[in-house]
């Protein structure tokens, strides 16, 4: 079947009397894209991310939105009429313009389009030596020497086709040892961790302040072989929750401490990193741009870290430290 995406162009005024006159014509659902939510939802999670995309930017920061989907036959098309018929009388009671321009913009949509066509930006990735990051849909002949690691990238929270991602996976690729010990904070879809084990380690313990990322990595370690008695997934705070953080640190020690996050979660973290190392262990944090990297260089050198290499993809960096 196929779709019409009817875009209703609107301000965050006229959400709810928009939403109420599609109501009272039993569409009943609706996406909302308000730009003003947006700019809220940037200025008070900035400590969440140092780089925001251009492209998403330009997008979200247009005019607000209401979208709906319609059939694309006889039945959607009189919907639509009752739409507009909606939205000229809302109109004409807006003399001041609150609700914004109250216009339609259509699109055709293939049901199969929804289903399928992001498949088409993700494709296996050679990353380091050994390593190679296919969705789990595709097959490939790949050289015995070589590992794949298989993820579902529908699954979100990372799929390795990030510069940040490739850099930490290089870095465990060349420490990574039989028998070694992982910590990956921030983990996400647990590609780090899954990957390490893969590499050689024994035990890998993944952290993230989602809870969502629980069942993602487990289902991403699943595809790849990797059992719960080698691999533990936890949601905390790493940060503020001192308990957890006493839990973590009398694990016994990890040897090597994967963070690919951002600046403003790293530089907090160096205070107290070291507690859940082993003697000279490695820490590889990641997420970086370059604005920020002499903040993440000083606060590792105060906490008594010494830098032992340092890579950059783009505006992106990965510092490695002991």
């Amino acid at each position: 079947m196929n779709w019409l995406q009817v875009s209703i162009f609107t301000t965050a005024e006229g959400i709810e009397p928009v939403c109420g006159r599609l109501l009272d014509i039993n569409i009943g659902g609706f996406e909302i894209e308000d730009k003003d939510d947006f700019n809220s939802f940037l200025e008070n999670n900035h400590q969440y991310w140092d780089y925001v995309d251009d492209e998403l930017m330009a997008e979200k920061q247009g005019e607000t939105k209401v979208k709906i989907y319609l059939s694309d036959n006889e039945s959607g098309i009189a919907q639509l009429a009752l739409v507009r018929s909606e939205l000229s009388a809302l109109k004409s009671l807006d003399a001041d313009g609150r609700y914004g321009r109250l216009e339609t913009e259509i699109k055709s949509l293939a049901e199969e389009d929804w289903e399928n066509n992001w498949k088409q930006y993700f494709h296996p990735i050679p990353v380091g030596d050994r390593l190679i990051i296919k969705p789990e849909w595709e097959t490939i002949d790949a050289p015995g020497d070589k590992i794949i690691f298989n993820i579902d990238p529908g699954m979100t929270f990372g799929s390795g086709q990030h510069e940040t991602t490739r850099l930490c996976v290089e870095q465990l690729d060349k420490r990574v040892k039989k028998g070694m010990r992982v910590l990956d904070l921030g983990c996400g879809s647990g590609i780090l961790s899954i990957i390490s084990l893969m590499l050689g380690a024994a035990y890998a313990y993944a952290i993230d302040i989602d809870p969502n990322c629980r069942k993602i990595a487990y289902s991403n370690a699943a595809l790849n072989g990797i059992g719960p008695d080698v691999y533990d997934v936890k949601a905390g705070n790493i940060l503020n929750d001192e308990a957890f953080k006493a839990e973590v640190a009398g694990m016994g020690g990890f040897d090597i401490v994967v963070a690919n996050i951002v600046a403003d979660v790293i530089i907090p973290l160096c205070d107290d990193v070291r507690r859940y190392m082993k003697e000279g262990g490695v820490f590889i944090c990641c997420g970086i741009i370059e604005p920020r990297l002499p903040e993440v260089l000083d606060a590792l050198g105060k906490n008594g870290f010494t830098v032992i290499d340092k890579k950059n993809e783009n505006d992106w960096y990965c510092v490695v430290s002991k």
